[in-house]
């Protein structure tokens, strides 16, 4: 996921700087400093302005979870809870106690939820609070994604500012600059338009959208859980718990599932 993401900033950048150079002009063309601090240093004003500094302090996080977040295979996921199924409804609840302790890579909100389930919590808290627990973990993806569409709104109208800034700069001076001096003005002056535009097609907005991607994905996942150890807790048959987890797979996940579940049984 963290490489996908990478890659696919440096196509889009990749892309616009080749094909700038393809029509003749130079990279160096591309870089000047002041546009740069007109469009992003004015957009993280607006973006400090817009949500509360306990969002802003989020920011490193919220990256981490846009380049870094794994999908859990729904499949994997449908064949652990099959398994663990069979061993409870063989050895009973407390069988899987053990394997809760011993287990450190296992998923906090599994291991959460099968703890309560061990502990003998009523299946309405259960999951209560584990729909609780998934609905706050959403509710901080939707803030993350919401400073990426704010950053990727402002940044292309602070672009428009810079760019008629720099304008003014340039008209102000038709009297006593040389055309080539006009010609760098005007050009430095469409850069801020550019970086704008550029920077929230790039990067704000579809990181934005990856996170509500992520969130989506998460939220099914985490219903799928849900679903699974109350299952688990009240006891239903292994094949009974399968074939109702399998609503939440897509036909390409159902199709490797069959496939898988006829390798078992063979």
């Amino acid at each position: 996921m963290k490489l996908t993401g990478i890659i696919a900033i440096i196509i889009g950048f990749a892309s616009l700087v080749i094909a700038f150079i393809g029509e003749g002009g130079h990279l160096v063309a591309l870089f000047k400093w002041t546009p740069a601090v007109i469009v992003f240093g004015g957009t993280l004003g607006a973006v400090m302005l817009s949500f509360p500094i306990e969002d802003l302090k989020r920011i490193g996080k919220i990256m981490g979870v846009a380049f870094k977040a794994k999908n859990k295979d729904f499949v994997e996921l449908i064949h652990y809870f099959k398994e663990l199924a069979f061993k409870t409804r063989k050895n009973g609840l407390l069988s899987i106690e053990g394997e809760i302790s011993a287990d450190s890579n296992m998923d906090p909100f599994i291991k959460k939820g099968l703890q309560m389930i061990v502990d003998g919590v009523e299946p309405q808290a259960v999951r209560e609070i584990l729909e609780l627990e998934a609905d706050m973990t959403s509710e901080r993806h939707r803030a993350g994604s919401a400073m990426f569409d704010s950053a990727g709104g402002f940044s292309p109208t602070l672009g428009i500012i810079g760019t008629v800034m720099g304008l003014v700069h340039v008209l102000g001076g038709l009297a006593t600059s040389s055309q080539d001096q006009l010609g760098e003005s005007i050009a430095a002056a469409f850069l801020a338009t550019l970086y704008g535009v550029g920077s929230a097609n790039l990067i704000f907005l579809p990181v934005g959208t990856r996170l509500k991607n992520i969130d989506k994905h998460e939220q099914a996942e985490k219903n799928l859980i849900i679903e699974a150890i109350l299952l688990i807790q009240e006891g239903v048959n292994p094949n009974t718990l399968s074939e109702k987890l399998k609503g939440f797979l897509n036909k390409q996940e159902l199709v490797r599932y069959e496939e898988a579940e006829k390798k078992v049984e063979a």
